[in-house]
């Protein structure tokens, strides 16, 4: 089925547009030999239909046994993750799930970690494919298993205990350049809700829902007018350096 491009593309609108693409963009690299297509969704929802030649990864985390953080797989587990999939150093990946790209951008995160940056989000995900028209695949992708992939992480992605407290605007040495923001709902920050031994959230961290910066209908990033406005009414600007959580 033919694709509607839009009046303006992603190509067009976006500060870094190498981090998204769209479905017609995919198309017409569909079959680009180096191209692996990762499908983070639920493994029912796989079974139930994906984008031809889709593989499926169930996470790229694990839950620490001793303290129940969830983790980021360590290189030599993330490396074997990647190489089952056919994600080799110079693979470009493009990362899709049907949850407003919660598990796609979280993989594309991980894969930066780890220095490989040829990585894209399906902006819109999987809804999007579908509504506008996408093929739809029902066996199962496979790899002939010889990609090789080289971890090679970058610790200045994540910050440590003494950094956060720094930046922490309660007393924090850095805090007039930086802000902390926590991205989780708005009844984990007023810690009514929580999945930690702590509610609440750290002292001073300025709040905005990582959903509020998504279409829940479309399941696409909102549009680079929307997104600054939101960001800067949380207090998140370009001036600081913002940890998120």
């Amino acid at each position: 089925m033919p694709y509607n491009l839009p009046a303006m593309t992603i190509d067009t609108v976006f500060a870094n547009p190498q981090n998204l693409a769209d479905p017609a963009w995919l198309q017409a690299h569909a079959t680009d030999p180096n191209l692996v297509v990762v499908d983070l969704d639920a493994e029912a929802g796989y079974l139930r239909g994906h984008i031809p030649g889709a593989l499926f990864l169930d996470n790229n985390y694990e839950r620490n046994p001793e303290t129940g953080w969830v983790d980021t797989f360590p290189p030599d587990r993330f490396a074997a993750a990647c190489q089952a999939l056919g994600i080799g150093d110079d693979t470009l990946v493009v990362a899709y799930d049907n949850n407003m790209s919660l598990h796609a951008a979280r993989f594309w995160w991980t894969l930066n970690y780890y220095g490989h940056k040829k990585v894209k989000v399906l902006d819109g995900g999987w809804r999007r494919w579908v509504s506008e028209g996408g093929a739809v695949a029902l066996d199962r992708s496979t790899t002939d298993g010889k990609a090789v992939f080289t971890p090679q992480a970058d610790p200045s992605l994540i910050v440590g205990y003494e950094e956060v407290r720094a930046g922490c605007p309660v007393g924090g040495a850095n805090a007039a350049d930086t802000v902390i923001w926590d991205t989780r709902t708005t009844a984990e920050y007023a810690g009514s809700v929580s999945r930690n031994k702590r509610p609440g959230h750290v002292a001073g961290a300025v709040h905005l829902d990582w959903m509020d910066l998504m279409d829940r209908a479309t399941h696409r990033f909102k549009s680079p007018e929307e997104l600054p406005q939101l960001l800067s009414a949380a207090g998140i600007t370009p001036d600081k350096a913002v940890l998120a959580y």
